[in-house]
């Protein structure tokens, strides 16, 4: 009697390897996606920053939060903001800020690491935070980013900080900061706070003014740089006697 041989058929194909493969093609997409849009960030962001190396900066992010802030609040929306070129602002501001703000500015490469060591020790007694960022990383911050505390900024705000120490250099950002950031409540610059509180141009800013102007920096929409509080005034005259010490301002030879 023959023998029936009987083929076996075929172990019907397992369904989790078209999900494996369609999950390796989702990966890959979304790994090129990010990878394009890091290239486009990347591209973007140099770009502004060599455009601003020689191109005034026309306004902030800040800017335009404050003024949808005063919007909100039934405000009107002011916004004083007249670019001087570095050679029409008052050395006394130049020094003043550097007494108030960062001490190391003509030293350091965009960090003061002694500085955010010390900020964040007071930080964890529970004490206020002073001196952790550099007039480098206020300028990179104010320019290109938001305000806020997140990593996600704290870090674009590194990134900036090397690019715009690399390609700009000490003066021009000293120049984009003084004519950027916020000096008053609506008030921008040198030239425009200048014109604010003593009705005078940024060149001509004395010893005493400047400091002034300095001195409200931490909180310039709080304070006032004329008739002012004890606390400013006592700010004031602690940035004039570091002034005296900080010499004469020599951009090219750090750069």
């Amino acid at each position: 009697m023959a023998t029936k041989i009987t083929k076996k058929k075929p172990a019907a194909r397992s369904s989790k390897k078209p999900v494996k493969k369609e999950s390796n093609s989702f990966m890959g997409k979304l790994s090129r996606f990010l990878f394009k849009v890091f290239l486009w960030f990347l591209g973007i962001s140099i770009f502004f920053v060599l455009l601003y190396k020689f191109v005034p900066v026309p306004f902030t992010p800040l800017m335009a939060i404050r003024a949808i802030e005063n919007k909100a609040a039934g405000k009107e929306m002011v916004c004083s903001h007249d670019w001087e070129p570095i050679e029409n602002i008052s050395v006394n501001l130049q020094k003043a800020v550097i007494a108030s703000e960062d001490g190391s500015f003509l030293k350091h490469n965009g960090f003061d690491f002694t500085a955010m060591q010390k900020a964040y020790k007071n930080n964890e007694r529970g004490r206020r935070i002073k001196g952790g960022s550099t007039i480098s990383q206020q300028t990179a911050k104010n320019v290109f980013l938001w305000q806020g505390r997140s990593y996600l900024r704290k870090g674009l705000e590194a990134y900036f900080t090397v690019l715009i120490e690399f390609i700009w250099g000490k003066e021009r950002i000293m120049e984009v900061y003084l004519n950027s950031i916020e000096m008053g409540d609506g008030v921008y610059g040198a030239q425009a706070a200048a014109q604010h509180w003593y009705r005078k141009d940024a060149a001509n800013l004395t010893p005493q003014q400047a400091a002034g102007i300095a001195a409200i920096l931490p909180n310039p929409r709080k304070f006032t740089a004329t008739s002012s509080s004890s606390y400013i005034n006592n700010r004031k005259s602690k940035i004039m006697r570091v002034m005296r010490t900080v010499g004469k301002i020599d951009y090219k030879k750090r750069d």
